[in-house]
């Protein structure tokens, strides 16, 4: 009789999906990106085939990746020199227009990222769909797969702007019914384009240019220090000795 190794998940996803599906680990977690044409045809496999029994989306939430890996601020010796000298320029959402982010080494700005859990096997998956056009942004409605994700799209809709084709009742979920733009995306100011104010003459609400300036409140900081360091040290000695 002989011992066999139980195959892993990312093998059966290789074995039943092959080129249709791009693997990486990280963190102890798979992500599998795949095409848009292909979503719901992989999704459904996922869900009802026996390797996978993925019957729980956990999450659907959109990713900008505009601006990706351009940094705000020194986080290495800001803690040294002082925090309002550690901003590097206008990052995002602190910006003029003709300053605003731009793309990077991406060719794809949008994506749509979903979280699938299978109860009866114990595992995850993490699937990430970039979206082909970045000036209309489409991705298909899981809707009939995972009828719950419903809301999860619409927040991924106001959010930032995707699309998804098939989606029952398509529209905005936090935003006002008047809102302008897609507050999560990276060209968003984080001031907004608009105030909003009560004016008792006109008994009403009204809507006006924002009257504040974009302004560095909160700094961003790793520190690196010697007392940090002996704290790590410390707390993974107290770990192995209990």
């Amino acid at each position: 009789m002989t011992d066999t190794q139980p195959i892993s998940l990312a093998e059966r996803l290789v074995a039943r999906f092959g080129d249709t599906l791009s693997l990486a680990a990280a963190r102890n977690e798979i992500t599998a990106e795949l095409a848009a044409g292909d979503l719901l045809g992989v999704a459904t496999a996922l869900r009802d085939e026996p390797g996978f029994r993925f019957s729980e989306l956990v999450d659907l939430c959109g990713i900008d990746y505009l601006g990706y890996g351009q940094t705000e601020w020194d986080t290495e010796t800001v803690s040294g020199t002082g925090f309002s000298r550690g901003v590097e320029g206008q990052a995002v959402g602190r910006f003029d227009w003709a300053g605003r982010p731009r793309a990077t080494d991406r060719p794809r700005r949008f994506a749509a990222v979903v979280h699938l859990l299978s109860i009866e096997l114990n595992q995850r998956l993490r699937l990430r769909v970039f979206c082909d056009d970045d000036s209309l942004p489409v991705v298909p409605s899981l809707t009939g797969v995972w009828p719950g994700v419903n809301w999860f799209e619409r927040e991924a809709f106001d959010l930032y702007g995707i699309l998804f084709e098939g989606h029952p009742d398509l529209r905005r979920i936090l935003t006002d019914y008047g809102f302008v733009g897609h507050p999560f995306r990276k060209d968003f100011p984080l001031i907004g384009n608009v105030e909003v104010r009560y004016d008792p003459e006109q008994k009403r609400v009204v809507y006006e240019p924002v009257s504040i300036e974009p302004r560095v409140l909160v700094p961003r900081v790793i520190r690196d220090d010697a007392d940090l360091a002996q704290a790590q040290a410390e707390a993974a000695d107290d770990w192995r000795s209990n």
